[in-house]
């Protein structure tokens, strides 16, 4: 068998995340739609990680494996032509048999946008904050994440992971535009729900509800009830996910 990894984009506005799901729509089973469709077979994808619903991703990797080798750049056309307007391919490469885009990720790396000022084109895909916001302090607080490596404060509760453990490796809050930011963070793994958890309580920082030393509290407490609520999921993108080098073929 031979094992290749799809390079892939996605608006998830249309989809209930991009795992499998019993009643919605999924960017997972969209793209094994239409692998099966052009390769006259059923082919399983896994994907680098699940995405929520409505959350899109600018970079996503997946594998599949098939039993004869296959020109990338077709395949990356034929899959283009099949899948709707909201997903697109980047380019499809061959990769050792054993590697996974799962469990060989060594970062990933989430943006999430917010906006102060009306502004109808951001609505969609940035989140409007009303109160004023403490940027200063929202990246102070954020800094504290480095010194941390159990983040059960930020995990979706009754999850079945082995470990709440993650490193975190960038996390900071840098402005667009005007009344425009974005908040990056890269780490090698992530908790479900972590990344809006984690803007969430930034946001509560920000807002004078929460000191810097509250939020290094909430993180100790490693219980999801301490921290701030998750924000909407509209303004989360995954923008990157990398491996090592050895892997591609």
């Amino acid at each position: 068998m031979f094992r290749y990894f799809i390079y892939l984009s996605f608006d998830g506005t249309n989809y209930h995340g991009w795992q499998i799901q019993p009643n919605g729509a999924s960017v997972q089973e969209t793209l094994m739609k239409a692998l099966s469709t052009f390769l006259r077979r059923e082919i399983e994808v896994v994907g680098a990680g699940r995405t929520d619903a409505g959350v899109h991703a600018r970079l996503m990797v997946a594998h599949f494996d098939f039993d004869t080798e296959l020109d990338g750049e077709v395949v990356t056309d034929k899959l283009n032509r099949l899948l709707p307007p909201d997903i697109a391919v980047y380019g499809v490469r061959r990769v050792k048999p054993e590697a996974h885009a799962r469990f060989d990720a060594t970062s990933r790396t989430y943006k999430y946008y917010i906006h102060t000022r009306k502004n109808p084109f951001r609505r969609g895909y940035s989140w409007r904050i009303f109160q004023p916001l403490d940027f200063e302090r929202m990246n102070e607080a954020a800094q504290t994440l480095f010194d941390y490596t159990d983040f059960t404060s930020f995990s979706k509760l009754h999850t079945d992971v082995k470990t709440n453990n993650c490193r975190i490796m960038l996390a900071r809050w840098e402005q667009t535009g005007d009344g425009e930011w974005v908040f990056t963070i890269r780490a090698d793994r992530f908790l479900r729900n972590m990344v809006r958890a984690v803007v969430g309580t930034l946001v509560e920082v920000g807002r004078g509800k929460l000191t810097v030393d509250g939020f290094r509290r909430v993180i100790e407490e490693k219980n999801r009830c301490s921290a701030g609520t998750s924000v909407p999921g509209h303004a989360l993108y995954l923008t990157d996910v990398s491996y090592p080098d050895d892997l591609f073929l």
